[in-house]
């Protein structure tokens, strides 16, 4: 018994002391770089967003189930904002370029802390247990991200491997972890109350160091 206490403690005075000598970060400085661009939606009413909104759902309806019905008052819809010197084909494709763009961006990695030693707080899921322990989890910036709430962006989940393993005693306490941040960019399935999700992760982590967030 005392051996085990033994190593137990100069596991924590290990993990301490490694913690310490980690780069503590925010979950912000995993964000990677960002470009403005012209929001061609800036001058529309909220009508005319609501008429460019029921476009896009007619020509689903139109090209998905072949109704001449929604084609049809589309068609009269473009033509009523054609009227007032608006394009709806030109701003439902600037919609896919936007939404493109923004979500290449929410997977870029911050290169600038890429090999690094850090030091981070957050919430852990479990992946994969072991007697009780997390050895594998996803590292997330609130509490409830990806149960309670849509997944936060990928570049703002971390992917953790931590062969020590650590109690899953609560999805609700934070947690400290450090180790050498990397990225790799990858999908993980996540076991939910309501079924299964799968998880864009941008970040990826062998822990050295898992400790309570008050320790």
């Amino acid at each position: 018994m005392k051996a085990l206490l033994l190593t137990a403690a100069l596991t924590l005075t290990a993990s301490l002391s490694f913690a310490e000598q980690a780069k503590e970060i925010d979950w912000a400085d995993l964000a990677g770089p960002t470009s403005e661009f012209e929001n061609p939606f800036e001058h529309l009413s909220d009508q005319q967003m609501q008429i460019l909104a029921r476009i896009l759902r007619l020509d689903y309806l139109a090209e998905t189930e072949a109704d001449a019905g929604a084609k049809e008052d589309a068609t009269s819809l473009r033509s009523d904002l054609a009227r007032k010197g608006i394009d709806a084909d030109f701003l439902l494709a600037e919609r896919l370029r936007i939404m493109t763009k923004l979500e290449n961006e929410s997977r870029t990695p911050n290169t600038a802390i890429m090999g690094q030693t850090v030091r981070m707080p957050g919430y852990l899921l479990p992946l994969e247990l072991d007697g009780g322990l997390a050895i594998e989890f996803l590292l997330v910036p609130t509490v409830g991200a990806c149960i309670h709430t849509p997944p936060p962006h990928a570049n703002q989940i971390v992917h953790v491997r931590y062969p020590a393993g650590y109690p899953t005693q609560s999805l609700y306490t934070p947690v400290w972890i450090s180790g050498e941040l990397r990225s790799e960019f990858d999908s993980h399935s996540l076991y939910l109350v309501d079924g299964q999700a799968d998880v864009d992760v941008t970040y990826k982590m062998k822990a050295d160091s898992v400790i309570a967030y008050g320790s």
